[in-house]
């Protein structure tokens, strides 16, 4: 016994030395603070698996045999005692005292129920071989170690059982209700011979002694190595809001040094990330829940991560060994060696990284917290400001930007021209006002956005909020620029809208955002640029003044209605009872929700600054699908809170022949249903 832990504790040391030293190859960043809450979390989604029960059966069947290891590790450190001492227990858990009772019941319990999930495992792998998972030997040999392990743990009991039975005359054994399965493979094999029973039990002993040995001596060089790093990957995990992308720090500075803006090598990314790589267990579902890889797009956020991990392993020797000479530093000593060469070129195709939404549907899924975006938003800012590489139509929405301060290049001083009837007070005359209107550009410009806008306003109005709009000092918040990876760009307006901001003191006001894209940014991106706003998106503001009864509902609407959930207003920030409670406001309006709804509810393909380029070649468009989706539940009209979601959907419902079926913003429903009161009575 002694030999087997040295050996197997000793190679195991070796090896996780090894990743460990390959881990620190990355940038550095720190993961510190807030030990609360990460310490909360972790119980929740790590030991919890919360997030496992998404995919019912895969999700009980692994939260059985995660269960079970956690129970059994006490059985294997006492089989380990053994190995010294055969009459070993752990404290207390001799089961001669009833705490040792009590374990013994839940140790028998749990190994059926990790017996009954590798059995689930393996229906999935061999007979349904579900698509989304890497389907191999390696599962399957885990799978056949784990369960051997259970067997041969019982059968050791068992003959123990029946090896004591007969020590002691009675020649039977009988069932114990604190060891009921072990009992009964006693009872089975009990008319065996002692020399028969003492072999059973020295097998028992050795396989599950060894195995488990075995098995942790696999796991750094097998997709189970999540079963170690899982944990502090949940930990460690970024307690920023998701909308948050990670800005580049001190941008003008590594122009000036000549660094690299973006990802362009694997030693670029952070040590965190490189544990992302580690920790995924290649359960498929980012990719199963992925719009793009949903329609036949080439990104696959599994295969993302794989591919970046099996090239940092493949090269893991030298880049370890580049790190201890250099630190990490850039070196000019003539060819590129292979692994410093671009991801680009051979690694990531391009074609992958402009098919992302930034919807986040994969993070949300992912049961141990790996995130896409981030890591596909910095490969896009290297294509982008350094190779200048990126869609044509791009280059449109860049140039409106610079030159506008719009994506469509719409005239800047027309940006107001939406509310020249509606006697709306700007900013810079009446300084004072609680509550600041963010329009948006696509709510200021797009012709069918301001309709929006116009309900918002005028629903404000009409409940006597005091509020104001920038008019023409509003400039883009650079969210379209930020996702498509231009970063410098982003910062651009972000210091200069912050500039603004703060010289109105909008600190201390309340900010309504009719765009789930310019919500997310104003509210978790400007902070990183010294702006903290009390930022809302005008459905939650909407609910809150239907619930204080300044705006009353009173029209009837005989309509069923689908709502689809922004992923900016919902998964990026988890806001999806606002707009249902104004819907549900509404007298005779039916509420409809398709069978991808809330967190799980596709993208409407326009995110990520797709509304501004060609979608990438695939077997269906993502607003087809979606809006089908929407159409299944044979709604009369869809209901959106965002207007790219608006736009996207409109054209599926014109693709689809089904114009017959309306597409109206939230504030347009509650407008009909409040009535639009005369100016003068709005004015009063």
């Amino acid at each position: 016994m002694a030999l087997l832990l040295l050996a197997g504790c000793g190679c195991f040391a070796y090896s996780a030395k090894k990743r460990w030293n390959l881990m620190m190859i990355g940038a550095k960043e720190t993961r510190s603070g807030n030990i609360g809450q990460r310490l909360a979390r972790t119980v929740l989604f790590a030991f919890g698996q919360w997030r496992m029960k998404r995919y019912p059966l895969a999700g009980f069947a692994h939260i059985m045999i995660f269960a079970g290891f956690a129970i059994l590790l006490q059985r294997t450190m006492i089989l380990w005692g053994r190995g010294f001492d055969e009459s070993f227990n752990l404290w207390l858990l001799s089961t001669d005292t009833m705490m040792g009772k009590i374990y013994s019941i839940q140790k028998d319990f749990f190994v059926v129920l990790v017996i009954l999930g590798t059995l689930v495992f393996f229906y999935l792998r061999v007979i349904k071989r579900l698509g989304r998972m890497t389907l191999g030997t390696e599962g399957l040999v885990i799978l056949g170690i784990i369960l051997v392990m259970m067997v041969a743990d019982l059968f050791y009991d068992g003959a123990l059982l029946a090896l004591t039975a007969k020590a002691s005359d009675t020649d039977s054994v009988h069932i114990a209700w604190y060891e009921p399965v072990g009992s009964m493979v006693g009872i089975f094999i009990q008319g065996l011979s002692e020399n028969v029973l003492t072999t059973i039990k020295h097998l028992g002993f050795w396989i599950h002694a060894s195995l488990v040995l075995i098995f942790l001596n696999l796991l750094p060089y097998s997709k189970h190595f999540h079963v170690i790093t899982a944990i502090p990957n949940i930990y460690l995990q970024d307690l920023h809001s998701p909308g948050r992308l990670p800005p580049i720090v001190d941008i003008d500075g590594k122009l000036e040094r000549e660094e690299t803006l973006g990802i362009k090598r694997i030693n670029q990314f952070s040590w965190k990330s490189i544990m992302d790589f580690y920790t995924c267990t290649e359960c498929g579902r980012c990719t199963d829940q992925c719009p793009a890889a949903k329609t036949g797009k080439k990104l696959s956020p599994k295969h993302f991560t794989l591919d970046l991990r099996n090239f940092l392993y493949k090269h893991e020797t030298d880049l370890v060994a580049a790190k201890a000479k250099t630190n990490g530093a850039d070196t000019d000593d003539g060819e590129t060696p292979e692994y410093n060469k671009d991801l680009i070129d051979g690694v990531i195709d391009p074609e992958v990284l402009w098919a992302c939404t930034s919807c986040r549907a994969c993070e949300t899924e992912c049961p141990v917290f790996i995130t896409y975006v981030d890591k596909i938003i910095d490969m896009r800012r290297y294509l982008v400001q350094e190779r200048g590489e990126f869609p044509n139509e791009l280059q449109t929405a860049f140039r409106g930007l610079e030159s506008s301060a719009n994506p469509w290049g719409f005239p800047a001083e027309d940006r107001d021209n939406w509310a020249s009837d509606l006697n709306i007070k700007k900013l810079a005359e009446h300084p004072e006002v609680p509550v600041l209107l963010w329009v948006g550009c696509a709510p200021a410009f797009d012709e069918r956005a301001k309709k929006v806008t116009r309900a918002t306003a005028k629903l404000m109005k009409q409940a006597g909020v005091d509020f104001a709009i920038l008019g023409n000092e509003e400039q883009c918040t650079g969210d379209p620029a930020r996702r498509a990876g231009n970063e410098y760009l982003f910062q651009m307006f972000a210091t200069a809208n912050v500039e603004v901001l703060n010289g109105y003191e909008a600190g201390k006001k309340k900010i309504v955002a009719t765009c789930p894209h310019c919500f997310n940014t104003l509210l978790n991106e400007y902070p990183d640029f010294g702006g903290k706003f009390d930022v809302v998106h005008h459905t939650t503001f909407l609910a809150n003044l239907v619930k204080d009864g300044k705006l009353k509902p009173v029209k009837n609407i005989d309509k069923k209605v689908a709502y689809h959930d922004s992923c900016y207003l919902g998964r990026h920030n988890e806001v999806y009872d606002p707009p249902r409670e104004v819907l549900n406001s509404i007298p005779g309006l039916t509420v409809l929700e398709p069978k991808e709804t809330r967190d799980r509810g596709m993208c409407c393909g326009a995110g990520g600054a797709q509304m501004f380029k060609e979608e990438e070649p695939g077997d269906e468009r993502v607003n087809e699908v979606r809006t089908q989706q929407l159409l299944d539940t044979k709604p009369d009209c869809v209901s959106s809170a965002c207007p790219f979601c608006m736009r996207m959907l409109t054209d599926g419902l014109a693709t689809k022949d089904r114009e017959d079926v309306e597409q109206l913003d939230i504030a347009e429903m509650l407008l009909e249903s409040v009535g639009e009161e005369s100016s003068s009575q709005s004015e009063a």
